[in-house]
């Protein structure tokens, strides 16, 4: 899916190229392991996903920890810093190659002054984005680890291969070991 199709879908809108919706949207491609979002940063892009992984992690004390995954069909960027201009505290980064679509702020920003259409977008997208949150924190209070890796295979099974398995251990919140007995007892 590219990013227009999915603009459409969200807007139940027919926009039939990308020249014209009411910003400008640029392809491009990270490769594996490349550093999409650095630390402290200011972002001023959102980001499409139409093919690959990436992950976004903080520090926290001596460790850095994953936050989330974000896969194809799915926005994301550092969202704070996207909405406050100021330096971020997450990292993203490409877990394999991918490829991705783009709008900087600026012109999502100069879109919102004159077009209904991209101000409906914004909501919804920031609607999903605190279900996501808020979805995330709930499942971290009240679900255990086997619970939870259940929960991203049921709906991510066909990345879960692509991701190190100490990648999603960390994101868990557990040891590589411990998730390898979930994972054994969960396939028996």
């Amino acid at each position: 899916m590219t990013f227009l199709e999915f603009f459409n879908t969200i807007l139940n809108t027919s926009f039939a190229s990308y020249e014209a919706l009411p910003f400008s949207v640029k392809k491009v491609h990270f490769k594996k392991g490349e550093i999409i979002t650095e630390y402290g940063q200011v972002e001023d892009t959102l980001y499409f996903m139409n093919n690959g992984i990436v992950e976004m992690t903080i520090k926290s004390y001596m460790t850095e920890k994953i936050i989330d995954f974000f896969f194809n069909k799915e926005l994301f960027c550092g969202y704070t810093s996207f909405l406050d201009e100021q330096p971020t505290d997450v990292q993203i980064k490409a877990l394999m190659d991918c490829d991705m679509e783009m709008i900087k702020r600026k012109s999502l920003i100069e879109a919102y002054d004159f077009s209904l259409e991209v101000n409906k977008f914004g909501r919804i997208m920031t609607e999903y984005g605190y279900i996501r949150k808020s979805n995330r924190e709930k499942s971290l209070l009240t679900k255990t680890a086997e619970e939870r890796y259940a929960e991203m295979f049921q709906f991510n099974a066909e990345y879960i291969s692509n991701i190190p398995v100490n990648k999603i251990a960390k994101y868990l919140g557990i040891h590589p070991e411990s998730l390898s007995r979930i994972r054994k007892k969960i396939n028996s």
